[in-house]
């Protein structure tokens, strides 16, 4: 995805229940979109590495499901991890239980697992955002550590989930 997609990334961001544990259920404006999310994106966006939002639709329909975010580890502090990426998820709230994070966050895991230089694929959600650490169980994460994560964005207490690149 990139900056022409800003009326995707609005529309997913409209709904509460997706929003309750980004930001504790506040919708995205366009103008958050367009000044904070796309930048956001922009820079650590790299199509040669996979690094950025991958859009996800239904094969059979074409509808737009959500986003995979793949970005190094930590990327917005001063010690980010590029052979450790970060793996995060946002979808449609009708299409929530269905399995679609998991296999697109899996799918995108698998076709970046060729490149050997990374070392691991890692998340964190909110430790209340049971969905959120299902997908991380079922592409099979372990649970490494509950800590308190900050960010330009957000801080709150996450768990953080691992799996090594074989």
């Amino acid at each position: 995805m990139d900056e022409n997609n800003a009326e995707e990334l609005f529309q997913l961001d409209q709904d509460p229940a997706v929003m309750k544990f980004i930001n504790g259920g506040t919708p995205s404006s366009r103008e958050q979109v367009k000044t904070v999310l796309i930048p956001r994106m922009q820079a650590y966006r790299n199509a040669e590495k996979g690094w950025g939002l991958w859009q996800v639709n239904d094969t059979e329909t074409g509808e737009y499901l959500g986003w995979v975010l793949v970005r190094p580890m930590y990327f917005f502090s001063d010690n980010p991890e590029i052979d450790n990426l970060e793996l995060g998820w946002r979808f449609f709230q009708s299409t929530w239980g269905k399995g679609y994070a998991s296999e697109a966050a899996q799918h995108i895991k698998q076709q970046l697992s060729h490149d050997k230089t990374i070392k691991s694929f890692s998340a964190i959600a909110d430790e209340n955002n049971l969905a959120s650490v299902g997908v991380m169980k079922k592409i099979g994460m372990k649970y490494i550590k509950t800590y308190f994560h900050t960010d330009p964005l957000f801080e709150c207490d996450v768990v953080y989930y691992q799996i090594a690149n074989h």
